[in-house]
């Protein structure tokens, strides 16, 4: 019985991270809509969000870091990687912290977590770059992370209420 648990949680999770890739796939190959370097809906935090409500934060961790140094060596490249790293380290942090107070919904979760991906994106670039110049891009960021944010909780929120594992 407890392998059949066992072995059910990993074919989901593979699942959730399968998607995951495909909507970090279809995400790369749409033409951007604001032409704003940086700016992206990201779809597949979606199955972030889904996996931290449904399952818990170790496996939306696993399949958040997974699917980001995955689409970075598919669909990207090193410098691609660490900018992704360091947003959705400091985004899944922030809304692991705030999923456990129960005090948000998905879509507060969410907003909180495009946000903090915006600063540790720039966070990066003051590192790679060398220079707090880049602080001048944050306000655009955080507009772009809220509002991606918001639509991303929509979705999640919605497919929490109506999918269950």
């Amino acid at each position: 019985m407890k392998n059949r648990k066992r072995l059910r949680k990993m074919t989901v999770l593979s699942l959730l991270f399968a998607l995951a890739m495909i909507f970090s796939f279809v995400e790369s190959r749409l033409p951007t809509f604001i032409p704003i370097p940086g700016v992206k809906l990201g779809l597949c935090n979606v199955v972030v969000i889904f996996t931290l409500l449904r399952l818990g934060a170790p496996e939306a961790i696993a399949v958040s870091v997974l699917r980001v140094l995955l689409s970075s060596l598919l669909f990207g490249n090193m410098a691609a990687f660490f900018y992704s790293l360091a947003g959705a380290v400091l985004s899944l942090a922030g809304m692991i912290l705030l999923s456990k107070t129960k005090l948000f919904s998905p879509v507060g979760i969410s907003v909180a977590g495009g946000v903090l991906h915006n600063i540790g994106q720039i966070l990066m670039a003051m590192l790679i770059l060398g220079t707090a110049g880049v602080l001048y891009y944050l306000p655009v960021l955080l507009i772009a992370g809220t509002v991606a944010g918001a639509l991303i909780g929509l979705a999640a929120a919605y497919l929490t209420k109506r999918v269950d594992i």
